[in-house]
């Protein structure tokens, strides 16, 4: 298997650990007058969190492989406050403000030059090959546990161990 590497970084935060990843704005991520396009900054949000779970040692694919799970994004809320703009260098701002037993919910703020231009709060949550929700898995838990335990919120899960 072919590692993958982390393009972001985690650092302390103001609501605990944080993940910041950089996206830099391309020609293709605007419209004809040079701005960051509305649904592109899903995409950005989802790079983000993608590169978050590889950071904590969570591959996605082996997870459906060998557990039978996925994450999947249950909803999604989105402020446009200020528009980003070509050559721009943002930052995903990433933070698990809470973690469940099948779910978690994320703030992330798109910056640019420590300004916030985007917000979204994302709940996320651990479904089954049945569709239906899954515990995090007691090694899952303890990666998220490990950023959270810094803002001092720790969930916990009974997961069944093999």
């Amino acid at each position: 298997m072919t590692e993958v590497t982390m393009l972001g970084r985690f650092e302390a935060g103001p609501g605990g650990t944080q993940h910041i990843f950089p996206v830099p704005v391309y020609w293709e991520d605007t419209d004809a007058g040079g701005i960051v396009y509305y649904a592109n900054y899903l995409k950005f949000t989802e790079r983000a969190r993608t590169d978050m779970l590889r950071g904590l040692g969570i591959n996605q694919q082996e997870m459906l492989r060998e557990d039978g799970a996925n994450f999947v994004i249950r909803a999604c809320e989105i402020e446009y406050i200020k528009p980003a703009r070509l050559e721009d260098q943002l930052e995903i701002v990433t933070v698990i403000t809470s973690l469940r037993g099948a779910s978690l919910h994320m703030q992330q703020d798109v910056c640019c030059e420590g300004e916030i231009l985007v917000k979204t709060t994302v709940r996320v949550a651990c479904l089954g090959e049945d569709g239906k929700p899954q515990r995090l898995s007691s090694a899952i838990n303890d990666k998220f546990n490990a950023i959270l335990g810094y803002s001092g919120l720790l969930a916990h899960t009974t997961a069944k161990e093999d």
